[in-house]
């Protein structure tokens, strides 16, 4: 009686294992097949459709290598991977202008600006103003010292990006010209007449050389 329970538990037993078995092993063929993906990724040689995440960015001068997930921001990557924290994320939907960046002498939001997008330009944060031997700062960073144009400032840097921009196309604007080529560029403190006249300050300074 006995005998024949066996027999018939045996193969059901055989049968669970060998699965549990198949599972292990389909297991270990997915893992390498993702290790092998990833090598080939890490090598240039990216799978149809795949996006690398190991990438090279030109950040105020300096190429930068950095892994990137496809859906992060340039102002994420400059923020919490690179430590320029110069860059301020305020609203983190492209209205406020706070996280305001050059990319090849052109202001953009940064937190809405994919990282992956970045590579082969030119990134420039308010961190790479200043002269890098001589720490002399920028013409339009000297005009917000001197007039005092912010209160809270945390919207300083976006201001400071988007005139350094405009000037590079209008760099003897007059202060109507101005207020409209940074108006994307909001501040919660509302001191708007203050920070207009430190960026024009800025423009006279940049002018004079």
């Amino acid at each position: 009686m006995e005998d024949n329970k066996m027999s018939e538990e045996t193969p059901q037993s055989v049968s669970r294992r060998n699965f549990i078995k198949g599972v292990i092993a389909a297991g270990t063929v997915a893992s390498s097949s993702a290790y092998l993906f990833r090598t080939t990724t890490m090598h240039g040689q990216s799978a149809a459709g795949a996006v690398e995440r190991l990438i090279t960015l030109n950040v105020n001068g300096q190429d930068r290598r950095i892994d990137v997930m496809p859906q992060e921001t340039l102002a994420m990557v400059l923020r919490y991977k690179l430590g320029l924290t110069g860059t301020k994320i305020g609203c983190d939907r492209a209205e406020c202008g706070a996280c305001t960046v050059l990319v090849d002498d052109v202001p953009h939001y940064s937190c809405s600006f994919l990282a992956h997008r970045a590579r082969g330009r030119k990134v420039v944060t308010i961190e790479g103003l200043a002269d890098a031997a001589t720490g002399k700062l920028s013409a339009v960073q000297q005009g917000v010292v001197d007039e005092q144009g912010f209160q809270c400032a945390f919207c300083m840097p976006g201001f400071v990006m988007a005139t350094t921009g405009y000037l590079k196309t209008n760099p003897n604007p007059t202060r109507q010209e101005l207020a409209h080529g940074i108006s994307g560029n909001l501040c919660r403190c509302q001191d708007y007449d203050k920070i207009l006249t430190a960026m024009m300050r800025g423009a006279e300074y940049a002018r004079k050389g």
